[in-house]
């Protein structure tokens, strides 16, 4: 092997491989029926489920990927590639009245770690993937 063929596989172990591992941004891909679904079904899903008292309330069916982004009777709850205007996110994090965060109640807040998840699921595009 080449001095030059070193160097390259050198570099495409260190360098090109873990982008090509990777999404946009240095981020690992986020899939929303591995990562974004659990944490919804943890947090969400006893509130907001046909017939559940958040269904009812607001529109906002969490059960499927197609009911999340149809969002709630006032309007969208995931807009893709926007994390700031999503408002899932400016609930989840406390962004808005505490009257309406989310979970309500005494639930436990979703964990930062699991924010971030949706954080970056949202960024790269809130796939159906």
């Amino acid at each position: 092997m080449t001095h030059y063929q070193k160097m390259f596989r050198k570099f495409y172990t260190l360098c090109a491989f873990p982008l090509v591992m990777t999404a946009c941004g240095g981020e690992p891909a986020v899939s929303f029926s591995q990562d974004v679904q659990p944490i919804l079904e943890q947090n969400c899903i006893q509130c907001h489920q046909p017939g559940g008292l958040g269904e009812v309330a607001s529109g906002l069916d969490m059960t499927t990927y197609e009911g999340l982004m149809k969002g709630t009777d006032a309007g969208p709850m995931i807009i893709a590639g926007d994390i700031e205007g999503s408002n899932i996110l400016v609930l989840m994090e406390g962004r808005a009245d505490p009257s309406i965060s989310m979970p309500h109640g005494k639930n436990e807040p979703v964990s930062k770690q699991d924010i971030q998840t949706i954080r970056s699921w949202i960024a790269q595009g809130a796939k159906n993937n």
